[in-house]
């Protein structure tokens, strides 16, 4: 399944993931600059993404605990998730999604 990143700069970068698999891994085996530092235990926000408005809709509700750490993200938006959280199904196949220009890989 097809997953679009529009990075900062404009570009945009195609991905394939598998059902099951969580957005951030995806983002990360593209090259994306979402740095994952708790590895998906919602103890930070350095995976944060913009999810298109039009796919946002199609996404489960952001828990309580991820709406507390996007509170803690920097250029967080309406549609802002982490995208550890997200695992894709068949039915986000084609999501877009926005890299804010604030996020940056520490590890890289």
């Amino acid at each position: 399944m097809k997953v679009s990143f529009l990075t900062s700069e404009g570009d945009r970068v195609d991905a394939q993931g598998e059902p099951g698999d969580s957005l951030l891994r995806v983002a990360q085996a593209a090259g994306m600059p979402l740095e994952g530092t708790c590895e998906g235990q919602m103890a930070c926000s350095t995976c944060h993404v913009v999810v298109d408005k039009e796919w946002f809709g199609q996404l489960p509700q952001a828990s309580e605990e991820e709406e507390d750490m996007l509170d803690l993200a920097a250029g967080v938006r309406r549609t802002s998730r982490l995208s550890c959280q997200i695992v894709l199904t068949e039915e986000l196949d084609g999501l877009t999604v926005s890299i804010p220009a604030e996020s940056h890989d520490m590890s890289r």
